[in-house]
């Protein structure tokens, strides 16, 4: 199976980003490309790993933050950084955390635990 980890710069739902209804206009948040992340995961098939461990998280899992505002320091985020696999490979995924201990650029890591994988 393939694990899809990538920056899209796009938050997929409002639960997804602190400020939704300030950013409805914006870039990574437009409804075209959130209709992009639906197509992938509800057509396509692929799994958004951290939202199907945490679907009903209603805030967190940020990975970005804008420099400037003290986002960082108040938690004003975007969840744009996703790891993507198939449903099989998603089955075997038991947490996900973003590592924020060291501030590394205006993104953390997501990182996710899995089973062992054969």
């Amino acid at each position: 199976d393939v694990v899809v980890c990538g920056d899209f710069n796009i938050a997929h739902n409002e639960i997804d980003l602190k400020n939704f209804k300030g950013n409805k206009r914006n870039s990574g948040f437009l409804p075209e490309e959130r209709e992009w992340l639906s197509y992938l995961f509800f057509k396509v098939g692929w799994v958004d790993v951290f939202r199907n461990l945490y679907s009903d998280k209603e805030e967190g899992g940020y990975t970005w933050w804008s420099n400037r505002g003290q986002a960082w320091a108040k938690n004003v985020g975007w969840r744009i950084d996703y790891q993507i696999t198939s449903s099989k490979l998603a089955r075997k995924a038991r947490k996900a955390t973003v590592f924020k201990k060291i501030r590394f650029s205006d993104h953390a890591p997501l990182i996710i635990d899995y089973d062992d994988c054969d």
